[in-house]
């Protein structure tokens, strides 16, 4: 199955982003303003958003954007926890992608 979005189709999702989930853009601006992971978030995020998985995943406000992640369990996991506690919002960045962590490894 082809994933793969066009460059208009990723900018609308940016749009939707900006425009409709609040809190999503707020920890975008937040992880590229970060001094480990810098502007590498935005890379992160488009590539998500083109439908590379295991990039960037968000949920919000009734809308999806990026692409799930396809690693062993993080759904199910991920699921459980939603129902378990509740969430008003969800974003998933890729391994590595946190403070300190190791960025852009494989």
């Amino acid at each position: 199955m082809d994933t793969s979005r066009t460059a208009e189709e990723v900018e609308a999702l940016k749009r939707t982003i900006k425009a409709h989930m609040p809190e999503t853009y707020k920890a975008i601006q937040a992880r590229a303003a970060d001094d480990d992971l810098g502007r590498e978030a935005f890379g992160l995020v488009t590539r998500g958003l083109r439908g590379e998985p295991n990039c960037f995943y968000a949920m919000e406000c009734g809308h999806v954007v990026g692409t799930p992640f396809t690693m062993p369990d993080v759904s199910a996991e991920l699921a459980a926890y939603m129902v378990r506690f509740g969430c008003q919002f969800l974003i998933m960045w890729a391994p590595g992608a946190q403070k300190g962590g190791q960025h852009g490894a494989a």
